[in-house]
């Protein structure tokens, strides 16, 4: 596993997926964790809204980030981000940019912040768990 691709958001559920990702990094020696933030269009609006402006809600965003990226640095495991825009969702988003790269492996938690998406559409999770070509793991 040398290539992992970690997608967050910030809840429980993406940092327990981040403890799972470092454990996978150190089966094997000069491993690398990629962080996959996607930002879902319909609650930007609502961040710009809540926190006065873009440049507010980008902070959050960066500092979450930021967090994650301390974690895993932390182990001596290189680690990169990337954020995406998804104009209809984040699930679109995380399958195209998995299915694009060479990850060994994709490390997801089993929902995100966004519970009334899960129950009425369908978790996030699921769909990617369904439409990418690398080996998934869903962390509960």
């Amino acid at each position: 596993m040398k290539r992992i691709l970690l997608a967050v958001d910030g809840s429980e559920h993406s940092n327990r997926a981040a403890e799972k990702a470092i454990g996978l990094a150190r089966i094997t020696e000069d491993s690398e964790i990629e962080l996959l933030y996607v930002v879902d269009g319909s609650r930007s609006k609502t961040d710009i809204l809540h926190y006065g402006d873009s440049d507010a809600a980008s902070a959050k965003r960066r500092r979450m980030l930021a967090s994650f990226e301390d974690m895993i640095a932390a182990e001596n495991i290189s680690v990169t981000s990337t954020v995406l825009h998804g104009k209809n969702g984040v699930a679109e988003p995380i399958i195209s940019h998995a299915n694009d790269g060479a990850y060994d492996v994709l490390v997801i938690g089993s929902r995100g912040l966004n519970t009334m998406q899960t129950m009425v559409l369908g978790s996030v999770s699921h769909k990617v768990m369904k439409y990418v070509k690398a080996p998934v793991m869903m962390v509960k």
